[in-house]
């Protein structure tokens, strides 16, 4: 990609486009993008006789595969380690449901998307899936599954972590990048979901002896574990994951939290473009809070991009400024910029807001997000305590008060932590989220329709049609699935490299159509 002044180059033909141009070569035009989001859940068993968690999310996974076929599980191990055979796998839906090796918990990979209400639905779609498979075992008396961001006492965390398309460009990978840092560390003011009592973390060691004999993979390349301990300071703080971010940009990140894990693979990576892998993000409850938080970042990524975000916009400390943010209790949100002059969170967000700006009229969904991006900040900058119906920190936030008025409490009272946990419970019938009346993007039929459908416009569209061919086949059929592409059978391969194709007629590798004529 090259930068210059007043025109974008594209097929020929010179167009106005924010004051830079973009040359593209055989590239897909910049404002199509694809995203998508996974999450890690934890598991609450309150029944010691069906055994530890670690059992009962495999119990979960192995009857959605296996009895509800929902999809094709691997029967190969896509990492010896990490992956091994049987551990998950694709979805009719276009999604990935898998268990981590690292920590042994269940997670939910959303299928690629290009629109915000498909990627809502889609993350929707696999907690329904998981809730029902819960009920379909007659466990929902006994376990409970959460999208919580922290663990209260243990002092771990679980990821939610954002993919997205970006340019393969030296600029972005190694210079640009730098940009997004502000942006991520400030979007906590609307994306952040809130969080009881806050954490200390103090210098630990390296992991011991009986550590790596309980738990041989989760301490894999972990060199030094970090201590963690309350801090009883902080009533009620924006981010549960704050406290834990230890770098802005990071390879490893296993006890060495950071806001950027970049990755060069394959998830994504087609005709010049790559994965970029945000890891400072949680599970939002509120589907407008969480279309919002994906949908500016998308934006942000593409004016750092183009070069439209300069070092004014850095910040002096960044990960200093993460917790100062999420724990300052009078929603100023001051933070030092890099040039020494005060600023707040609104205003640096104010600043990427302002730069995406140029983008307007490019589409609707565009034109929603500078919209909501825009009436959130300014309503934010008015009164942050009436947007309980959007934001999830401050429904948390007004959940738990309600709750401290009501039980003649304080912030103190660790009961606060199980309210806290149980806004986070997946389940409508049980979660304190679904008993509010939230903004929402999506009818319920959307995420129902979401189960079984992947999106229409992208790769995920013929995936999900292959996998549901091959979940019909007697027998223990022979395939092999990945993001980019699908083995149907012993000789049949099918390229699935380009995420915005749908792959509605697959060929295989001989130029043979997959499925039968109609």
């Amino acid at each position: 990609m090259r930068l210059h002044h007043h025109l974008m180059q594209n097929n020929g033909q010179n167009i106005v486009y924010c004051h830079c141009v973009v040359e593209h070569s055989n590239v897909n035009p910049p404002s199509q993008r694809v995203f998508g989001v996974e999450t890690e859940f934890g598991c609450l068993v309150m029944d010691e006789d069906l055994g530890r968690p670690e059992d009962v999310v495999e119990a979960l996974k192995d009857y959605l595969f296996f009895e509800r076929k929902v999809g094709a599980i691997d029967y190969h191990a896509r990492d010896d380690v990490f992956e091994p055979a049987q551990s998950g796998g694709f979805l009719c839906n276009g999604a990935r449901l898998y268990v981590d090796a690292v920590g042994s918990h269940l997670e939910y990979a959303t299928a690629e998307c290009q629109s915000l209400k498909d990627l809502v639905a889609n993350d929707r779609a696999g907690q329904r899936l998981i809730v029902q498979a819960i009920k379909d075992l007659r466990l929902q008396e006994s376990v409970a599954i959460y999208n919580n961001s922290i663990d209260h006492f243990g002092g771990h965390t679980f990821g939610c972590h954002e993919n997205y398309l970006v340019q393969a460009q030296e600029e972005l990978m190694n210079g640009n990048i730098n940009f997004l840092v502000p942006f991520l560390v400030t979007r906590q003011i609307y994306a952040g979901v809130g969080r009881v009592g806050g954490h200390i973390l103090y210098e630990g060691a390296p992991p011991t002896s009986q550590q790596m004999d309980q738990n041989p993979i989760d301490y894999i390349w972990v060199s030094h574990v970090y201590g963690v301990m309350a801090d009883p300071t902080v009533k009620f703080q924006l981010s549960q994951r704050s406290d834990h971010i230890l770098k802005t940009i990071a390879s490893r990140v296993r006890f060495n939290r950071a806001l950027i894990n970049p990755k060069w693979e394959t998830m994504y990576s087609q005709n010049g473009m790559t994965r970029l892998h945000i890891l400072f993000g949680e599970a939002n409850q509120n589907e407008y809070a969480y279309a919002l938080k994906i949908g500016a970042t998308m934006l942000t990524i593409r004016v750092c991009e183009a070069g439209l975000i300069d070092a004014s916009s850095l910040l002096a400390n960044p990960l200093s400024a993460i917790r100062e943010i999420s724990r300052d209790e009078t929603y100023q949100w001051e933070v030092e910029m890099i040039d020494g002059s005060r600023s707040n969170a609104i205003a640096v967000q104010r600043k990427f807001l302002e730069a995406a700006e140029c983008l307007a009229g490019e589409s609707e969904q565009t034109d929603w997000i500078l919209a909501e991006w825009k009436a959130t900040l300014d309503q934010l900058e008015i009164d942050p305590m009436v947007m309980d119906d959007r934001l999830d920190w401050v429904a948390k936030k007004k959940i738990c008060e309600q709750y401290i008025a009501e039980e003649g409490t304080d912030w103190s009272d660790d009961a606060l932590h199980s309210v806290d946990l149980e806004y986070h419970n997946i389940d409508p019938a049980q979660s304190l989220f679904y008993g509010l009346n939230p903004r929402r993007i999506l009818k319920e039929v959307d995420v129902m329709v979401a189960q079984t459908d992947p999106p229409s416009d992208t790769r995920a569209y013929g995936r999900g049609k292959l996998v549901e061919m091959v979940t019909k086949r007697k027998g223990t059929p022979i395939y092999a699935f990945d993001w980019n592409y699908a083995q149907v059978d012993r000789q049949k391969f099918v390229d699935l490299s380009n995420p915005f194709d749908t792959y509605e007629n697959p060929w295989d590798q001989w130029g043979n159509p997959i499925f039968e004529p109609t």
